[in-house]
């Protein structure tokens, strides 16, 4: 029977990012959130204890976290960044385009959907623009769809993250 998980596409920081948030979490996240049960248990009744239940509440956060790093990692496929040309886009490249519309220029970074944060500029291979991007080269215009209607884009600029 063939396997047919998921693989998790990571960069190597993203990987690493991983790595250290679980040792954190089995080390010191841990340690904490037993000392925090250990001390709402010397309050005596559990039955009402706030301090308590929200202890508990964390643990099973913390644990459910472990799980899904731990699921991660497991089915991780990591991009090796040296091997590539960046003459076409892949995951692990950060890449420059310009709105074909407006002329407005965006950068960003091409990651696995696990590593997706639109805040720090990185954007999911498996989103709808990282999907039309995956594949092209500089000067390349591509278009995809947003709730807002079809958007077209030319790349510009590819590069190692």
């Amino acid at each position: 029977m063939a396997d047919s998980t998921k693989k998790n596409i990571l960069t190597y920081s993203g990987l690493k990012k991983l790595q250290e948030e679980l040792e954190d979490l089995r080390v010191v996240k841990r340690k904490e959130i037993a000392a925090k049960i250990k001390e709402a248990r010397e309050q005596g009744d559990l039955s009402e204890n706030a301090e308590y239940d929200a202890a508990k509440e964390e643990q099973g956060h913390i644990e459910k976290r472990i799980e899904e790093i731990e699921k991660i990692l497991k089915n991780a496929e990591v991009v090796d960044e040296d091997e590539m040309d960046y003459k076409t886009i892949n995951v692990g490249c950060t890449v420059k385009v310009q709105d074909k519309d407006t002329k407005e220029e965006f950068e960003f970074s091409l990651v696995g959907s696990t590593e997706a944060n639109s805040l720090e500029n990185k954007i999911s291979n498996e989103s709808p623009l990282g999907h039309a991007l995956i594949g092209s080269k500089v000067g390349k215009t591509i278009k995809f769809e947003t709730p807002m209607g079809e958007c077209k884009y030319k790349v510009i600029e590819i590069r190692k993250n």
